[in-house]
């Protein structure tokens, strides 16, 4: 049974992948619901939704073209309880083929590294699921406080707009 359900519709413009369903966010069942966290906040400013959601407001998201999952949907924690077996990368897989959102957002590396199976850096991927660019963003937790930079965020909410995400010119995108 997952920690918190996924919040999925098709043709979304944006899906955001966590690893996992934090402690607090657990408690309070809502996402990214954590003190210090800034995705609530970084949505607004950005521009992605029009004001500042509070994380029990998080089924309201799918009004914006945004949805949540996370790769680990049963247990909750910080990403150093997470294991191997924890993570469903053929769930995750099929669940953007079925919905297939423009893009699916890891809001961190370790939730991107995880499903790819590789080193990754933050911004747009040189590979896709289907038709889905693959974007990584900064941890907005307040424990990944240093690692925090709204740049990425603000580029990803560019994309949104375009009609097909650009990659990078020496990069062609590849389906994974």
């Amino acid at each position: 049974m997952s920690v918190l359900p996924d919040i999925l519709a098709p043709g979304l413009a944006i899906v955001f992948c966590g690893s996992a369903v934090g402690r607090v966010s657990a408690l309070r069942g809502a996402y990214y619901a954590g003190p210090g966290n800034a995705f609530w906040p970084t949505l607004a400013e950005v521009g992605l939704t029009p004001r500042q959601l509070a994380p029990e407001e998080y089924k309201s998201i799918v009004k914006y073209g945004l949805g949540l999952t996370d790769l680990a949907k049963t247990i909750s924690g910080s990403d150093h309880v997470l294991t191997e077996e924890h993570f469903d990368r053929n769930g995750l897989r099929a669940k953007v083929l079925c919905y297939r959102p423009r893009i699916l957002a890891f809001t961190s590396k370790r939730a991107a590294e995880e499903f790819l199976r590789h080193p990754v850096d933050y911004g747009l991927m040189g590979e896709t699921i289907g038709e889905t660019a693959l974007f990584v963003l900064p941890s907005p937790s307040g424990a990944a406080r240093r690692y925090w930079a709204p740049k990425h965020w603000r580029e990803m909410a560019r994309l949104r707009g375009d009609a097909e995400p650009s990659v990078a010119a020496d990069r062609a995108p590849a389906p994974i």
